[in-house]
């Protein structure tokens, strides 16, 4: 029976440094391949829109570094997908760039690497657009038109196990993937060894967060994964973890809307049916789940588009009486506003006030919202095209709670501390512009693969 195994050091290369231990304690292992996901949308739609990366470029290169001495001392093929972050062309580009400066610094034999394209042109899409393909959105959102792509300023498409697997069957031993699926990454070498989609997609899907799969929670550790046909099983390498049936489990349905169902380009997973069984102290064996192939073949496509200059403040409230009326305090400070900058839909400008220690994290959603807290921090955000005017609207949006005008108040000094008279600038605010899917008759049809080798060793001579 055919038998894969497979090591996963990170659920998110570069975006913290893996843990190194528990990673050379699965390479004793001798694992058939090395692999790792390199982007998310957690960290929101500003790298994308900005082509720029959330994760230190000296992280990204330890991890890669760690990941590709060892898959070359194995002579196994290692993938990365989501290259720095975001997986557009600038991400690829990078990665590619790292591996070679990796492979030349420390002399590396010769091996064949594959970068994988996903970034899609915006006048691409509309002429798709035009040409009457629709673009459906996802969770609630509205089909893509013409205005939505001219918000967008970058877009990705999301990989399905494909053209990873095109690559490593034409011989690729490293695979740099722009945007992907995350649990296409680990699919890809499944469906090139004979599995089903069924075991590859939902092998994928268990082991893409590496240890997060794993108890207690420890980040950034590596897992072991044994995969046959309806036979995955899962060990944690850090010796203070365990990979249980509950543990297993609950990260299956980790981040879905539909806690048993993962959807990639051709078709999705139902793990309703799935069974988890503890086989030693630290592995679980997970089986049962189906694959339903898609009628018409689906790609996901994910946009970001910049909304404007972005300013911060920070105040700080200690009164009761403050933070009983916080919200009437809000609402003068607003009305003010709107009195010297208009209206703020017709002006152009948006304040946001962030209520840490209140409701700062989940807004309106908070379950607790009648505690009332001692001491309150707010964080006064404002967004405006122009920089200069979100800083003078973001200064008065934070000065405003300090003389906020309401019937008890009976000091002069006010009830609002400043954390500092300074107006912080942030990153430039961005929004997400799709999160949509669109119909392709071929699921690597947008994607763009071309080999390269790399000879370490001959560069560095040079």
């Amino acid at each position: 029976m055919t038998e894969i195994t497979i090591l996963c050091p990170t659920g998110h290369l570069g975006f913290t440094p893996l843990e190194k231990d528990s990673f050379l304690a699965g390479c004793e292992l001798k694992p058939d391949f090395i692999i790792a996901d390199s982007g998310s949308c957690d960290i929101g739609p500003y790298a994308l829109g900005a082509d720029g990366q959330a994760s230190p470029a000296a992280w990204q290169r330890q991890d890669l570094e760690i990941m590709l001495l060892a898959a070359r001392r194995l002579g196994v093929p290692m993938i990365v997908g989501s290259a720095s972050d975001t997986g557009t062309d600038r991400g690829v580009a990078q990665y590619v760039a790292l591996i070679q400066d990796i492979a030349a610094e420390h002399g590396l034999a010769p091996f064949r690497l594959a970068a994988i394209n996903s970034e899609q042109s915006v006048d691409a899409l509309r002429q798709r657009l035009l040409g009457g393909m629709p673009i459906r959105g996802l969770d609630g959102r509205k089909d893509a038109d013409a205005a939505t792509l001219a918000r967008t300023d970058r877009i990705v498409a999301v990989m399905g196990a494909e053209p990873i697997a095109a690559a490593l069957g034409a011989g690729a031993e490293v695979v740099i993937a722009g945007r992907a699926s995350d649990c296409a990454l680990f699919a890809a070498p499944l469906l090139n060894a004979g599995l089903s989609p069924a075991t590859a997609y939902y092998a994928g899907k268990l082991m893409e967060c590496a240890s997060f799969c794993c108890e207690p929670f420890m980040g950034k550790e590596s897992i072991f994964g044994r995969i046959r046909e309806d036979d995955i099983r899962v060990t944690a390498m850090h010796p203070g973890q365990r990979c249980t049936p509950a543990s297993l489990a609950s990260h299956a349905m980790y981040e879905r809307r539909d806690p048993f169902r993962e959807t990639v380009v051709s078709g999705h997973v139902d793990m309703s049916d799935c069974r988890y069984e503890q086989l030693d102290e630290k592995t679980t064996r997970a089986s049962g789940a189906r694959f339903v192939p898609a009628v018409q073949p689906m790609a996901k496509l994910e946009g970001s588009g910049k909304v404007g200059e972005r300013r911060l403040a920070v105040v700080g409230m200690r009164d009761p009486y403050m933070i009983a009326n916080i919200d009437k305090a809000i609402a003068w400070a607003r009305a003010r506003l709107t009195e010297r900058f208009g209206a703020p839909e017709q002006s152009g400008w948006q304040v946001f006030y962030h209520l840490y220690g209140r409701d700062g994290v989940m807004g309106p959603m908070d379950p607790t919202p009648a505690m009332q807290p001692h001491e309150i921090g707010v964080v006064v955000e404002t967004l405006c095209g122009d920089g200069t005017r979100a800083e003078e609207i973001c200064a008065l949006a934070a000065r405003n709670l300090f003389y906020a005008r309401l019937p008890e108040v009976k000091g002069t000094a006010g009830a609002a501390a400043l954390m500092s008279d300074e107006v912080l600038t942030g990153k430039p605010g961005y929004e997400w512009t799709l999160n949509h899917i669109m119909p392709v008759s071929d699921p690597s049809e947008l994607f763009r693969t071309r080999f390269l080798a790399v000879d370490g060793a001959a560069r560095r001579a040079a």
